[in-house]
């Protein structure tokens, strides 16, 4: 690589700055970024996903107009920092949230609404895929929801000529290359971790089990290829520098790196892609990764089993519910402050409310939250009531409420990991953490450490999130050396930005296990609570 320009301003102004772009589950995320990593500048765009007949959905419509705001509140971002137009950059990426489900026509329309990864409406197709795979096939998986719409004889499925997630769709329409990287390509069907391709024996199967309903295709011809981290994945065409900037400013030519879904820019963002690395997203989701030494003894429907960016064996405990109840609960709090004469912002609030949860009881008073806004696979919910319920004697305070809540978006995940760590031996010494749960003071690393009973630390770039992460990955396409692995290349740049971990406090630990028991004990009523208000 030449010698880059020194200074952000000129770096900029030069084209040699680095950009990834993350479409999350509540903001659509522009990180700029110098080649060593440092973040120059920043977008942002804020969206809301809908429930539409029974699915979660977002209109196609608002993708392009969410990314071209988002595009637009990078170009502002940079002209306050540094009196300039960005004009281009040296390389982009795409990242989305994983999983789910787009199908497209010969044209590339959608067939569909896009069900996204909060959808667990595949129970039928994933009791059949599992044990015919050998495999745990997760609700939320894009084949789960080809083959429920299989087994459902859904007009559109012989009609299915491309099959797609989010980054998948945004990068075809922006490159016209039908390609995805091999970290998103494993939350859509199983990768072979010796080919860092599509499991061939596996396809099979599936190809034999839809072969007597005559669909037209084969599952190879409908999903992408699949490129590992460092391949160029396609060049920004004129049509796809339009979608992102409608006043033609950027130009097209600019490479593109493989399309990746939020678990690999989070393994990225917090370099945790070597064997026994982990790392933990808490935001909308709730998700740890562990990267394996060995595979798992057998398949726990509980547990995905995907890949990092370049192909490593990684066990995921995915918790569809994280912050959502907690982030409803803030907001009325603020409608309160408001109605009392104060206004405050939502970082005041979260900035002053969270940390008071450290000061609660460590079992939170006996107060029980379960925060299920959507369905909940790690539990066997198909849909979703939140709850809060307190006996008569409980220690109702603020403090206790709001370590209730935090508690609450952790239980999911604490099931999967007891799977990990006491079924499977996996030995975990410290997990990396990164999503809004971390904001402001050291509350969420508390808080997760004591429902991991591990060491929990935040790199110094946590907040940058995902689209940090998806430029991570672009810029090691531009890397020098070509054969430089992905570990390396992390290490080389981002390993020093890693803050001191907090370790789990026993007390803690030992409140967060009583609340865990607590939480189990009141799916009960959550069960209930789904049946009586459908």
């Amino acid at each position: 690589m030449n010698q880059q320009p020194s200074g952000p301003a000129e770096l900029i102004r030069s084209g040699g700055a680095i950009l990834g772009i993350e479409f999350g589950s509540t903001r659509i995320k522009a990180s700029l970024v110098a080649p060593d990593t440092t973040p120059l500048a920043s977008g942002s765009h804020a969206w809301e996903n809908q429930l539409k007949d029974g699915v979660w959905t977002y209109d196609v419509e608002d993708v392009w107009k969410g990314l071209i705001d988002c595009y637009a509140s990078l170009v502002r971002d940079v002209r306050a920092r540094y009196s300039l137009e960005l004009m281009t950059v040296a390389a982009l990426g795409f990242s989305g949230m994983m999983h789910g489900y787009i199908a497209l026509d010969a044209e590339g329309k959608p067939l569909v609404p896009f069900r996204t990864w909060r959808n667990n409406i595949t129970g039928n197709a994933c009791a059949e895929l599992t044990p015919l795979l050998d495999f745990a096939v997760p609700q939320r998986w894009s084949i789960a929801h080809l083959y429920q719409s299989i087994l459902e004889a859904q007009p559109h499925a012989p009609r299915i000529a491309h099959l797609t997630t989010l980054a998948g769709y945004v990068h075809w329409r922006l490159t016209g290359e039908h390609v995805m990287g091999v970290g998103e390509a494993s939350g859509m069907f199983p990768i072979d971790p010796e080919t860092g391709d599509w499991d061939a024996a596996r396809m099979a199967r599936f190809d034999a089990l839809i072969e007597p309903r005559r669909l037209g295709w084969k599952l190879r011809d409908i999903l992408p290829s699949v490129l590992p981290a460092g391949r160029t994945a396609g060049k920004l065409t004129a049509d796809g520098a339009r979608l992102i900037d409608p006043s033609g400013k950027l130009p097209a030519g600019i490479p593109l790196c493989p399309p990746e879904g939020d678990a690999g820019t989070g393994m990225v963002a917090t370099n945790a892609v070597r064997p026994r690395s982990g790392n933990v997203s808490a935001g909308t989701s709730v998700f740890a990764m562990i990267v394996l030494e060995k595979n798992l003894a057998r398949v726990h429907e509980e547990i995905d089993i995907v890949v990092t960016p370049d192909g490593k064996p990684v066990a995921m405990a995915h918790s569809n519910n994280g912050s959502s109840d907690l982030d409803a609960w803030i907001a009325l709090f603020g409608q309160a402050a408001k109605a009392l004469g104060a206004e405050a912002t939502l970082d005041d609030l979260y900035g002053k409310l969270l940390p008071l949860a450290a000061n609660g009881e460590p079992d939170a008073g006996g107060l029980l939250a379960i925060n299920y806004v959507s369905g909940e696979h790690m539990t066997g919910f198909t849909g979703g009531r939140p709850l809060f319920v307190r006996q008569q004697d409980a220690r109702f305070t603020l403090e206790n409420f709001l370590r209730a809540m935090l508690y609450a978006s952790l239980c999911s995940l604490r099931t999967g990991m007891n799977i990990l760590t006491e079924e499977e031996g996996v030995v975990i010494e410290e997990v990396r953490g990164h999503g809004g749960f971390f904001k402001g003071d050291d509350t969420g690393q508390r808080m997760m450490a004591a429902a991991l009973d591990v060491p929990v630390s935040i790199p110094a770039t946590a907040g940058e999130g995902g689209a940090w992460g998806m430029a991570v990955l672009a810029g090691y396409m531009l890397r020098a050396d070509a054969k430089q692995s992905l570990a390396d290349y992390l290490d080389e740049r981002i390993a020093r930005s890693i803050g001191k971990p907090v370790n789990p406090d026993p007390r803690d630990v030992k409140g967060f296990t009583e609340f865990f028991a607590r939480h189990k004990a009141g799916l009960a009523i959550e069960r209930e609570a789904v049946k009586a208000l459908s």
